[in-house]
């Protein structure tokens, strides 16, 4: 609903919010992928990508980018969204990685391999991205179980709090300033304005 309101001067927003569990079926999404998500809801949505799990204790994050107004490529793009989560993880000691062949964000198995923490699913319609990014960060994984995480059968999934001590987590927030500041940096924002409930200005400009 913002994409299709916003108009061409519209300014750019980007949304943190953290979910309720739920599992989310991308456009193209395969039924196949959804192993047995039981009492988790299941809802389709119109971004790239299989299917993957949003729910407390994750940071959620929807860039809502006139990428044609900045003259940015959707493949440029996600490069930025997932070079932005690496760098805001190395600041807390996390070395992450991206993958040419699958997009998100990724860290090395010891004993060779990759467990993912970060995903991201976008749509671009009118020029403007919409949907975005999410980082595991302290939550209950088990129901990664559930699903094929992302479309690829025997995923596994790792989170933040994993991955460093209990000091080091103790600002939920932290992340996501990190990635927030970085995210700004990369898209060569200067002019910045925050707001409590990015809701009620969706709210404003439908109605």
């Amino acid at each position: 609903a913002f994409t299709n309101a916003r108009d061409e001067d519209a300014p750019d927003e980007l949304w943190w919010v953290e979910h309720d569990p739920v599992f989310t079926q991308g456009q193209a999404g395969k039924e196949e992928h959804l192993l047995m998500p039981g009492d988790i809801p299941v809802v389709k949505v119109d971004r790239g990508g299989q299917v993957t799990y949003h729910g407390p204790g994750q940071i959620v994050g929807y860039p809502m980018i006139n990428l044609k107004r900045l003259g940015v490529g959707v493949r440029d793009f996600v490069t930025v969204i997932e070079t932005s989560i690496i760098e805001s993880l190395a600041v807390v000691g996390i070395v992450a990685y991206a993958r040419a062949d699958a997009p998100g964000v990724y860290v090395a198995k010891p004993e060779g391999g990759h467990l993912k923490l970060g995903s991201l699913g976008i749509r671009v319609r009118r020029g403007c991205s919409y949907h975005g990014l999410s980082l595991n960060v302290k939550m209950d994984l088990s129901p990664f179980l559930r699903i094929n995480p992302c479309g690829y059968e025997g995923l596994e999934m790792t989170q933040v709090a994993d991955l460093v001590d209990a000091d080091t987590l103790s600002d939920f927030s932290r992340l996501q300033a990190l990635i927030q500041a970085s995210l700004i940096t990369h898209l060569g924002f200067d002019d910045i304005s925050s707001v409590s409930k990015p809701t009620d200005i969706l709210q404003e400009k439908t109605a």
